[in-house]
């Protein structure tokens, strides 16, 4: 007889601490579908969800957002296309004082259907578990806060001269190789920066321009560059350097009519108060409400209705092999490994790579 399946989960217990425990197999809201995680992804919300003072009356939360598997269940409200045993890639809101079930550090794991990813034949659990994060990221930058049209599928190739600029600040991240193939598809000339190492990473992405953050002219460089028309920029980066190089970089004389939008992935001052400084968290990709640290954000349908918009996009093209997945830095250790990963990108020994671990042995 095949024994019960069972279900472990890697744990936040308190202000940087964590545990690997057994939990239940949680049950399936309507909106939701139950995955049989393969393989999960790691992003800095990981250790910083951990290092953050929990919410009176916290208990746990299980950590992780990004993570690739198998359907097992499917709750009865779900309208995308998914059947038992497909294959998902799903973001779910990791280290959740409002929801300690959602996260995706666990062999059995909740996410919201109609926002996930059918994951195309040709790719791998691991390649796949990269995605979902930095697509609802790019996808609420875009088309909710640079105010870019919103792309639907099929795309077709755009014609006609150069687009207008973007400059994607950190393009070799996860996030940042995201946004540069995004912002291809809307036309946009793409400026980055990035170490000289990644430089023939983000050129074979599509950016147009790549320019070396480390230069301290880089902000005018780039000013220049723009013949002094930049306003559009996504900082994936979001210190206090990376916000004076994009101040820099940024127009200085727009016309009457152009807003001048600097978003960003962590609040983060920027010295120009004409500037708009648009700080966002994909989370609002749920549809629920949320806290953090003691904020209470909440409830965007509005945002859960565009995400089902730009998913629907991703999912074809990614059937059309149109987009390139993140460098993965695969681990070992499973569960075990993960607060290892999580350290190694605290410390800042992680670059143009993304740490993925194994759950299980699916195929």
């Amino acid at each position: 007889m095949e024994a019960a399946p069972s279900n472990r989960g890697l744990l936040k217990i308190g202000q940087g601490k964590s545990t690997v425990a057994p939990i239940p197999i949680p049950s399936v809201p309507d909106d939701s579908i139950l995955v049989k995680t393969v393989a999960v992804a790691l992003n800095p919300t990981d250790w910083q969800t951990l290092d953050e003072v929990p919410a009176p009356g916290f208990s746990h939360s299980l950590l992780g957002v990004d993570a690739a598997g198998i359907v097992v269940e499917i709750g009865k409200g779900v309208t995308k296309d998914f059947k038992i045993g497909d294959r998902v890639a799903g973001f779910s809101h990791g280290g959740n004082d409002r929801n300690p079930v959602t996260g995706t550090f666990a062999n059995y794991i909740l996410m919201k259907g109609d926002v996930s990813l059918h994951i195309p034949p040709s790719m791998s659990f691991e390649d796949a578990a990269t995605l979902p994060c930095g697509i609802g990221t790019v996808g609420l930058a875009f088309y909710r806060h640079l105010e870019l049209p919103t792309l639907t599928f099929p795309v077709e190739e755009k014609s006609g001269g150069p687009g207008p600029y973007i400059l994607i600040y950190g393009g070799s991240s996860a996030t940042g190789s995201l946004a540069i193939q995004f912002a291809k598809l809307s036309g946009l000339t793409v400026i980055t920066t990035a170490s000289p190492r990644n430089f023939d990473f983000v050129k074979s992405l599509g950016a147009d321009h790549v320019l070396d953050y480390h230069d301290p002219e880089v902000g005018s460089k780039i000013n220049a560059l723009t013949s002094n028309t930049l306003h559009l920029v996504l900082d994936t980066i979001a210190v206090p350097s990376s916000s004076s190089i994009c101040a820099a970089a940024l127009s200085t004389s727009p016309s009457p009519d152009t807003k001048l939008l600097y978003v960003t992935l962590l609040p983060i001052a920027m010295s120009r108060p004409e500037v708009k400084n648009i700080f966002f968290l994909a989370y609002t990709i749920s549809g629920e409400e949320f806290e953090i640290e003691g904020e209470v954000w909440p409830a965007s349908p509005e945002d859960n209705s565009l995400a089902r918009v730009f998913i629907g996009l991703f999912d074809g093209l990614l059937r059309e092999g149109r987009i390139k997945t993140h460098p993965v830095g695969l681990r070992e250790g499973g569960l075990e490994g993960i607060l290892g990963g999580m350290m190694e990108m605290k410390e800042g020994k992680v670059s143009g790579q993304k740490l993925v671990y194994r759950i299980s042995d699916e195929q």
